[in-house]
């Protein structure tokens, strides 16, 4: 398909196109790079939702400037996303998620059995758990570099929007489809892996520690690997 086939979509369209990609690929590609964040440091689905929202926000902000850009700019903004700059925005976002997640102080960990057989984990008072302020804004980063990576459904979003040359029907198709494509993906991790998270977390609560440095550790080789063009989202 080239610049010179007319491609039309609405902001309906663009919202169902969004949400057929997020029900399937998109939470594939995103795994790598939420999941063990979410094991990490996720203490169930409520903390989980701070993690996702700010991914998410990126995510959306990415696909609105993609859209609007493409109103803007037509066709060019489709070889923007195949430049280096991608990868090592994405890559070195997850370098800075991972950095984020080095133990600070943490309350002491204490682990028993309540009355059901359900494993708690209780926490010492006097003791204050931290997490890096740069976390939110490294996860709004990690999530705009995922929707800068180019897929087949965002390709026909850019080929409308730049059909359209006009930066307000870039921005609704780019919004539509951010909308559709964050919004699954957010349950499945919310509702799902923070979930699962935190579960592990209180069967596993003597390893602890080790499932953090672990997690840790994967982000960093993932955001290294991204970085250098070993891996392709």
């Amino acid at each position: 398909m080239t610049a010179s086939d007319p491609v039309s979509l609405s902001f309906g369209a663009a919202l169902l196109l969004g949400l057929s990609f997020g029900a399937g690929p998109c939470n594939l590609a995103c795994l790598p790079f939420l999941g063990p964040v979410l094991l990490s440091s996720s203490r169930g689905v409520r903390a989980g939702w701070r993690i996702l929202l700010p991914f998410s926000l990126g995510r959306l902000t990415g696909y609105t400037l993609l859209g609007c850009g493409a109103g803007v700019l037509g066709l060019w903004v489709q070889e923007w996303t195949t430049a280096p700059w991608v990868r090592w925005l994405l890559g070195g976002a997850t370098i800075l998620v991972a950095l984020s997640l080095l133990p600070g102080q943490r309350r002491s960990a204490v682990g028993c059995t309540a009355s059901n057989g359900t494993p708690v984990v209780l926490t010492m008072p006097g003791e204050v758990e931290t997490t890096s302020a740069m976390l939110p804004g490294a996860l709004f980063l990690m999530g705009a570099g995922m929707a800068f990576n180019p897929c087949a459904p965002l390709s026909l979003v850019i080929l409308a929007a730049a059909a359209s040359a006009s930066a307000a029907g870039g921005f609704s198709l780019g919004l539509g489809f951010g909308l559709g494509a964050v919004s699954i993906p957010s349950l499945f991790f919310a509702l799902g892996v923070a979930h699962f998270g935190s579960q592990v977390r209180a069967y596993l609560w003597q390893w602890r520690q080790l499932l953090e440095q672990a997690s840790i550790g994967l982000l960093l080789l993932l955001g290294i690997a991204t970085a250098l063009g070993w891996i392709a989202v």
